[in-house]
């Protein structure tokens, strides 16, 4: 059969096997093993899109390692905030000097930032000891362009501006054994206006339903007991399918797989959490009790400015239902402060929403313009003095409840699944119960990937010391 003829995924393990009889060359040449490291910034989807990018490295026949000497190193940017940008500019600045001790070893560069054009006019120009540059819609063509760039011995750009395609089945070398996450869509149509992602990561593309069940199915059989599905937004899953299935839907679909033992998923956004989505996850005992629901501002009046389509009433609103059908839920959220505009009446509103629905924790960012978005030519941006101000003040105040929140499971019996030997004393383990709360009781490896009951003897403000429990 011709390359022409084949799947997309079958062409990507075709320049795999292709990759991987130049590695054994080069391995051979130089006596040793081949090394690579995939360094990671941002979100829970460019873990994700990490994973992938290990377990096709490795299928090539690179030795992976944590050091940025490696042979291969790429780097999977965000670009949500400039200084993310910063910072990977710092780390090739450095790389230069490394890559002057090793001028055989490759460097890449994908994910969100390179969506930019300037991003990549940049790296042409300043940066031309860099190998491999591409972007969001395209990491399924890794080990092809890898395969290029061995080819070609020039700089290789590939970069897409949009894409329909979803490419799902290449090797992918999961971080635990005994969890994963799941992309079940790509992209984002919301367009709030500090937000850079739906530029960088386009509209959204629902997975079909039959894939992700699929691929669930196949980790599970693998070991897998705990699944993260992920998506920009995975309320709106499935609006874009031929034959269209709600988020809610799907979710009871994957709480039939047979060994399954928990669901999570994020992110979710407040104006597309449905009643549906409620009932599904008030009565489905295998979807976790955790929800995290980013609130932005307290304000409508921000609310509106960040088109974020929800208002205070109506997100409290939300809160309500989430708690009168889910009375365990713990719910944790993002907040903004000092978007431009901002007056101490509306951060008041803010600090109102975090009193009333008390949150388990809270991810809490002062603004900062992100060029590219409409927010960072909005008038009235807020003085840095007055944006510090406001942030520590909601920062004590988010901090103190969410320790008080955190106590009311002390002296519970509650199930954690065990991930790993805690880094600080050997003789303990940690894990995480169906809350997100993390728990460390006397336990060893052989509990890793295990559900076990424990019972919760003290509070550390945002963690748990526990006791296992004899069956």
């Amino acid at each position: 059969m011709r390359i022409e003829e084949l799947t997309e995924a079958q062409r990507q393990y075709y320049y795999i096997e292709q990759c991987h009889q130049w590695v054994a060359g080069r391995e051979k040449a130089l006596g040793r093993p081949l090394t690579a490291a995939v360094i990671t910034f941002g979100c829970q989807m460019n873990a994700r899109d990490s994973e992938k990018l290990t377990g096709i490295l490795e299928k090539i026949g690179y030795h992976m390692v944590d050091s940025e000497s490696a042979d291969f190193v790429i780097y999977n940017t965000c670009t949500v905030r400039e200084n993310a940008n910063m910072r990977v500019y710092g780390r090739l600045g450095h790389m230069k000097q490394v890559k002057r001790k090793n001028p055989d070893m490759f460097i890449a560069l994908c994910g969100c930032m390179m969506q930019e054009p300037e991003v990549v006019e940049k790296l042409k120009k300043s940066y031309r000891h860099v190998d491999l540059i591409f972007g969001t819609h395209n990491i399924f063509k890794f080990a092809e362009l890898i395969y290029r760039r061995i080819h070609e011995e020039k700089m290789v750009i590939d970069i897409w501006k949009d894409t329909d395609q979803i490419v799902e089945d290449l090797p992918n070398d999961r971080k635990y054994p005994f969890k994963t996450g799941i992309n079940i869509m790509f992209g984002c149509n919301n367009f709030c206006s500090y937000c850079i992602v739906p530029y960088v990561r386009g509209r959204e593309r629902s997975r079909q339903p039959e894939d992700i069940l699929r691929e669930i199915e196949s980790v599970v059989a693998d070991g897998v007991v705990e699944v993260m599905l992920l998506g920009q937004n995975v309320n709106s899953y499935g609006k874009n399918l031929e034959e269209p299935l709600s988020f809610a839907e799907l979710l009871r679909k994957i709480c039939r797989i047979d060994g399954l033992l928990r669901v999570r998923f994020m992110t979710s956004h407040p104006k597309d959490l449905s009643d549906e989505l409620i009932q599904v996850m008030a009565e489905e005992t295998k979807i976790c009790r955790h929800l995290h629901l980013p609130l932005q501002s307290g304000s409508t009046e921000i609310l509106d400015k960040m088109n974020r389509r929800y208002t205070k009433e109506s997100y409290l609103r939300l809160v309500d239902k989430l708690r009168a059908a889910c009375p365990d839920i713990s719910i944790t959220t993002d907040i903004i402060v000092g978007f431009p505009g901002e007056t101490e009446d509306d951060f008041l509103e803010t600090m109102d929403v975090v009193r009333k629905v008390r949150y388990d924790s809270a991810y809490t960012f002062i603004y900062s313009k992100r060029t590219g978005t409409p927010a960072a030519v909005m008038e009235n941006q807020v003085p840095e003095t007055v944006v510090k101000d406001r942030f520590n003040r909601l920062l004590e105040e988010v901090q103190t409840i969410a320790a008080d929140v955190c106590s009311r499971f002390e002296g519970s019996i509650q199930d954690v699944l065990v991930e790993e030997v805690n880094h600080q004393d050997p003789e303990l383990v940690t894990g995480r119960m169906s809350s997100n709360i993390v728990v460390h009781f006397k336990g060893d490896a052989s509990l890793i990937g295990k559900i076990v009951p424990v019972k919760l003897t003290s509070c550390r403000n945002f963690y748990y010391i526990g006791e296992p429990v004899q069956a």
